[in-house]
């Protein structure tokens, strides 16, 4: 085992910001290191937060966190942010949003940007997790970047998923039904001080009740306050009792084999990314079918057939 495995272990920060740092650039040391810390993963519990922009995320999960290290547990916190179009890193940057956090030693907080991936996260979230999760965090929470209906990539990733809601969206259900709406563990709606909030739960439940009419567990609809600090406690009980029915009902293995396969997917297509463009042969070779393409003098399915001809050869 090497030493930046041997220290993420013991929980050392230097040592896990490096070793996310190393991910997030996929150098060679960090497939290495990875091997020696998956041993020791998969007891951390690991919550998804996506939803609405503007839904009071960040301040949500600041009590969320607050919450659980009242209880004793530690935290790992990954915040999905766009990215810089100049730098490539996060453009919001939540450890500025989750400054009550940041001095307290059982809280790790990293931003990563999406550096062009869809679906609200990063290629490298997964590799994230399992570094907090070796690393002793009890907890891991992942706060997708906030694009609405497309973000729905955090239900491979997390064994709890909360969606956060908020008053005066109109028709609430309308506005994000199309994808987030239907990964919901738990549904939140935050911002509970504003006037609407009867609607929005009225409309929500509606929801759950045809979702959920032919399940064992009914999806609970939450009101919170975040900024007040109301609800949480309730809401880090109701989390707790998803977490039991996950062991209960065996789904808890189901969703981790469901983390595995987004996993090791992803470490293939990085992989055969790499290979064709970072390969000199290959690179050549792309170029040459691009012009071909530009010329017309061939189609772009012909050109993708022969690049991954010669690679399964």
């Amino acid at each position: 085992m090497n030493d930046v495995a041997s220290k993420v272990l013991t929980g050392d920060p230097r040592s896990i910001a490096r070793l996310i740092t190393l991910v997030e650039n996929s150098s060679p040391e960090a497939a290495s290191t990875m091997k020696d810390i998956h041993p020791h993963t998969g007891n951390a519990h690991v919550i998804g937060i996506t939803g609405v922009m503007g839904g009071g995320k960040s301040t949500l999960i600041c009590e969320i966190t607050r919450e659980y290290r009242k209880q004793g547990k530690t935290v790992g916190i990954i915040a999905i942010d766009p990215t810089s179009p100049f730098s490539g890193g996060a453009l919001l940057g939540d450890r500025v949003r989750m400054v009550k956090l940041a001095m307290d030693e059982g809280v790790f907080i990293r931003s990563m940007g999406t550096r062009g991936m869809l679906g609200g996260l990063t290629s490298a979230v997964y590799d994230v997790v399992e570094i907090l999760d070796a690393s002793g965090k009890d907890v891991v929470i992942v706060e997708t970047v906030g694009v609405g209906q497309a973000e729905v990539d955090v239900i491979k990733v997390a064994d709890t998923t909360l969606v956060v809601l908020v008053p005066g969206l109109g028709d609430s259900i309308q506005t994000i039904k199309a994808g987030v709406m239907e990964i919901a563990d738990i549904y939140i709606i935050n911002k509970a001080d504003r006037p609407g909030v009867d609607q929005a739960v009225a409309e929500v439940e509606s929801l759950v009740d045809i979702e959920c009419s032919n399940r064992d567990r009914k999806i609970p609809v939450l009101t919170t306050s975040a900024k007040n600090g109301k609800g949480i406690v309730a809401l880090v009980d109701e989390i707790k009792k998803h977490k039991e029915y996950l062991k209960k009902s065996k789904e808890f293995d189901v969703q981790r084999r469901k983390r595995y396969e987004g996993e090791l997917v992803e470490i293939i297509r990085k992989r055969l990314m790499n290979f064709i463009f970072d390969e000199s042969k290959f690179k050549d070779k792309v170029e040459l079918l691009i012009d071909q393409i530009f010329k017309k003098e061939m189609d772009p399915y012909t050109a993708a057939d022969e690049i991954l001809g010669k690679i399964l050869k």
